[in-house]
């Protein structure tokens, strides 16, 4: 397996549609979600042809195989929203995730925006911290109803 510094960032095909939804599922259940949490999650973890389309989506490949991606979408104010940020389970602890988060960053501040929110899985509230996220409050989960997940916004 090649080292997280060989993978390569690009922008995302809509042909991939199907990949990156079977790569966020299988990154989500990582946590050691259960079956039923998991299907909840489907809808909300399923991205579209379309989507990928219309928004910023990027893929980290190693080799041929996609093994991380990320996705943001404008908001109002001049901020964004990271509305995914995956890792394939096997590339976890690699150096993707920061990869791919310096990217992010690097690719909102180059299209004007200042500033990335996030809604973080409460396991990864280390990863966004250490990436410059600084909690901003909470949301409802629109997967799981009565689950909270924090925010944080990274400055750009």
């Amino acid at each position: 397996m090649p080292p997280a510094n060989e993978a390569k960032i690009r922008p995302a095909d809509p042909s991939e549609a199907e990949v990156l939804s079977a790569l966020a599922m299988r990154s989500k259940a990582r946590w050691g979600y259960g079956a039923e949490f998991m299907e909840a999650c489907r809808e909300e973890l399923t991205y579209s042809a379309d989507y990928v389309r219309k928004n910023p989506v990027f893929v980290a490949e190693s080799g041929a195989k996609i093994v991380g991606f990320y996705a943001f979408e404008r908001v109002p104010g001049g901020e964004a929203e990271l509305t995914a940020m995956f890792v394939e389970p096997d590339h976890t602890g690699r150096g993707v995730g920061r990869a791919l988060i310096t990217h992010a960053k690097a690719t909102a501040r180059g299209q004007g925006i200042e500033a990335i929110i996030i809604q973080g899985d409460p396991n990864a509230v280390a990863f966004y911290r250490a990436a410059g996220g600084v909690p901003c409050g909470e949301r409802e989960s629109g997967s799981i109803p009565g689950r909270v997940l924090p925010l944080f916004r990274i400055q750009l």
